[in-house]
């Protein structure tokens, strides 16, 4: 009687046949299902960073803060400079802050360009509920 013994290269387990459900060749993955996730995920990445950027990031607006002077425990007076497109207008956010960063007032203001003009300076007074430290544009934006 003749044996006949299957070769089982070293180090690989040995696996009871029919114990383990069927086994994967090695190598073989599903290429077109990892494709179409890949390209799934970077459609909604880029739906989500157009969005952002529409929202915040339109290089066209641009402010910067002059000064902020007046503060009392209920005020501060921000002064400051919105770049804008040629006779454009923009709403800006202020903020007034608290000497340890705690927001203590918010306002928005509406700005508008003159005809053929790019940079408007603005004072606006934001109102707060306790004594600001700072004030600060945070954004412009097209309405």
């Amino acid at each position: 009687m003749t044996e006949t013994h299957a070769t089982v290269a070293p180090g690989a387990p040995v696996f009871p046949p029919g114990r383990y459900g069927r086994r994967r060749e090695p190598g073989r993955r599903r290429p077109v299902l990892r494709t179409l996730l890949a390209l799934v995920l970077l459609a909604i990445l880029g739906l989500v960073a157009a969005k952002l950027y529409r929202q915040y990031g339109d290089p066209e607006y641009r402010a910067d803060v002059i000064t902020y002077t007046d503060i009392t425990d209920s005020r501060v007076v921000v002064d400051f400079r919105v770049t804008l497109p040629p006779g454009g207008s923009a709403t800006c956010l202020l903020r007034a802050r608290s000497y340890d960063g705690a927001e203590v007032g918010r306002a928005e203001v509406t700005v508008t360009a003159p005809a053929g003009e790019r940079q408007v300076t603005a004072r606006h007074e934001v109102p707060t509920t306790a004594r600001p430290y700072v004030g600060e544009v945070l954004r412009c934006f097209q309405r």
